[in-house]
């Protein structure tokens, strides 16, 4: 074989013993990998302080404005619209006593002037009969002095009754036409905001006939369902009177606007589908039409859906917590001075939205844990966040 054939046979075979040498003295130099034990540092978990202090219990509800006073304005005496104020219309403002519209009033002013002409014309005839009726008296009494008592028609008495009774009808059908006459010209009862109206000028308007609605608007209404439990917490008056305080919260797209309101009643009876009882919570002035410089609120509409923050009775010394920091069987989760978790029964006085109130059970300074742990148990080693050492 020539030289060449040789060294293509050997030197793969060179390369391959090279390869195994190094790896031999590689795997003879290497040294074993040290075992390191870590130890155990514990859960990462958030806290919040208790913080003992005087706690006054809120009720969250929601419900739907309305007005405290609601009217249909309904003719009383039929004519032609002749005058008819600018803002008699959906939306417009009245304070109480401004006259909403006139009907026409000759027909009625002619019929007082004949009830004064008759009531004129009973009072001639009540004090002719009166005369005659004294005159007779007299007669009697000269000439029959001890015959006893006089026949009543010899004295007039019956005719000075009926004359009397003229006079008593002309003076009521006087006072009915002034009355007909003062109701050609209707005005609002009260500070209101009209809702509707269906007449305008020029139209005949028949008595009886639904004309608008008014609503008032110097106090409206919201009516709140609440559960059964929560009524011990709060203050209801009974027979009038003005109860707990209350925040009515509106929300308009990402602005929320506020306005104070008064628990002022309760409805008397229980919802019997969802168990639920009605309390009726009052704010005033809703159209904000006292409002001060500088308020930007939009008014507090009919129909509106609100939310609402009930003020209820005040705890004292007690602890507040986020809802998310009680456990199954009111307990919660604290950590003690040695970063252990400890599980402890407590006492649970109220449940609100966010929080919950506890009484006994907890003290000043403890921390208690309110992130989410599987398989917690009593003992088990914690990192408070913000306390753990290390970079």
């Amino acid at each position: 074989m020539s030289r060449t054939t040789v060294l293509k046979i050997v030197l793969p075979f060179l390369v391959l013993l090279v390869g195994v040498a190094i790896l031999v003295v590689l795997i003879a130099s290497r040294r074993p990998p040290v075992r390191e034990v870590r130890e155990f540092a514990g859960a990462l978990v958030e806290t919040v302080t208790v913080q003992r202090r005087d706690h006054t219990v809120t009720v969250a509800a929601t419900g739907t404005v309305q007005a405290r006073q609601q009217a249909e304005i309904v003719a009383q005496v039929s004519g032609k619209v002749t005058w008819l104020a600018g803002e008699f219309i959906a939306g417009g403002l009245f304070e109480k006593g401004e006259t909403l519209f006139r009907l026409e009033d000759v027909d009625y002013r002619l019929v007082v002037e004949r009830a004064e002409a008759d009531l004129a014309a009973a009072e001639l005839e009540r004090a002719m009969v009166r005369g005659q009726s004294r005159v007779a008296r007299d007669e009697w009494q000269r000439l029959q002095v001890g015959q006893g008592d006089p026949n009543p028609l010899v004295l007039y008495e019956p005719q000075l009754k009926n004359a009397e009774g003229r006079v008593t009808a002309a003076k009521a059908a006087l006072r009915q036409a002034g009355i007909d006459l003062q109701r050609t010209e209707v005005r609002a009862s009260f500070n209101c905001l009209v809702r509707s109206e269906g007449i305008d000028l020029g139209q005949y308007v028949r008595a009886g006939v639904t004309v608008g609605t008014l609503l008032g608007t110097d106090r409206a209404e919201i009516v709140v369902p609440l559960p059964l439990d929560a009524l011990p917490w709060l203050d209801i008056p009974r027979g009038g009177g003005r109860g707990a305080s209350a925040t009515v919260r509106f929300a308009a797209g990402a602005l929320n606007y506020d306005w104070p309101g008064q628990v002022v009643r309760t409805l008397g009876e229980v919802d019997p589908l969802g168990r639920m009882v009605r309390v009726v919570v009052a704010v005033d002035d809703p159209y904000l039409l006292q409002r001060p410089a500088g308020d930007e609120r939009p008014p507090l509409a009919v129909g509106s859906f609100v939310e609402l923050e009930l003020q209820g009775k005040r705890l004292p010394a007690v602890s507040v917590l986020p809802r998310r920091a009680l456990r199954d069987g009111d307990t919660v989760w604290l950590a003690d001075s040695d970063s252990l978790l400890r599980i402890r029964s407590v006492q649970v006085l109220r449940r609100e939205r966010e929080s919950v109130v506890i009484g006994d059970g907890l003290q000043d300074g403890e921390r208690v844990i309110v992130t989410a742990l599987a398989g917690a148990a009593d003992g088990l080693k914690v990192r408070v966040r913000g306390e753990e050492a290390g970079p």
